[in-house]
């Protein structure tokens, strides 16, 4: 009856039947865990600690990281509870998000490069080294850059489009802002830019032709689209086969002022959404990670989504 009683408490949380569910079939860590479920690491830490007392999971520590699975020794009482939990789960409307972000944790597992990069950036800005910034890794980067032709939607005055062009083949900067247009088209003259070219129009019908751009790049403009998914299939039609979408945007936040302050029409995007929208519109090989957090509130955190036609 003791196990039952446990088994029971441990289960009437709707948050530990999510992380049932995500560990049907395989183990995962607790930072992969927070990275699904999007909730706090002490928190997720709590709700494991309660199920493994309960005998519903095991872990086992790997360096510095737990990781967590299935009890494999639990007894028949404890193993029907897992599965009612499942079925719990499944009814759930955090689920299907749920199983896009593992579906898309357990891809990037296999990448070995994404771990890698993990790794050196989590060093990258613990000491002090002089000339070494993000500022001039990106001035590098930028230099080689192959000459493709490159769309930039909703690239306001052109900062990213005028860096661009000092490498790519063409760049077609889009925007919705005739001021907008208007200025970066003269700045680019002045500057002698004859590769950058401005053009008026929206992010869900970009003025492009079809099958005519090598890559998409969506900079902290996807949250101002009317429709984020129809811009993620236009961008899908305007690239080349084998061309590559690039979106650099806020992950899902709760600071409402930023409809007034910066007039975005979303307040961020969840990774779920981002996967789902890429997948809808035929990317393959997508790839989707928070890659900045800042430190100062709201605490906006930036997420790189990319896909391949």
């Amino acid at each position: 009856m003791a196990n039952t009683l446990r088994s029971l408490r441990a289960l009437a949380d709707p948050t530990r039947l999510r992380i049932i569910a995500l560990l049907q079939g395989q183990e995962l860590s607790v930072n992969e865990l927070q990275e699904v479920t999007r909730l706090g690491q002490s928190r997720i830490s709590t709700h494991l600690g309660l199920l493994q007392e309960a005998g519903l999971l095991q872990s086992r520590r790997l360096g510095k990281r737990a990781f967590y699975k299935w009890n494999g020794e639990a007894d028949e009482v404890a193993r029907e509870f897992i599965d009612v939990a499942v079925r719990g789960a499944r009814e759930m409307p955090e689920h299907s998000a749920d199983q896009v972000n593992l579906k898309r944790i357990l891809n990037r597992r296999d990448e070995q490069a994404q771990v890698y990069f993990n790794q050196v950036a989590g060093r990258f800005d613990r000491s002090y080294g002089p000339g070494r910034s993000w500022q001039a890794f990106g001035q590098l980067l930028l230099r080689i850059l192959p000459p493709l032709v490159v769309a930039d939607l909703g690239s306001g005055e052109g900062l990213l489009s005028e860096l661009l062009a000092l490498r790519a083949k063409k760049v077609i900067a889009v925007d919705n802002s005739e001021k907008m247009v208007s200025f970066g088209a003269e700045k680019a003259k002045r500057n002698g830019l004859k590769n950058l070219e401005f053009r008026l129009g929206d992010l869900e019908h970009p003025p492009i032709e079809p099958q005519s751009v090598d890559w998409v790049i969506l900079s902290q403009a996807l949250h101002h689209a009317a429709d984020p998914a129809k811009a993620i299939a236009s961008a899908y039609k305007i690239l080349r086969p084998g061309g590559q979408i690039m979106i650099l945007d806020l992950l899902k936040h709760n600071f409402t002022q930023a409809h007034e302050l910066y007039g975005d029409r979303w307040l961020g995007f969840a990774e779920s959404d981002l996967q789902r929208w890429l997948d809808a519109a035929g990317f393959k090989k997508t790839e989707i990670s928070v890659v900045s957090s800042e430190e100062q509130p709201p605490h906006f955190q930036t997420v790189l989504a990319c896909g391949v036609r």
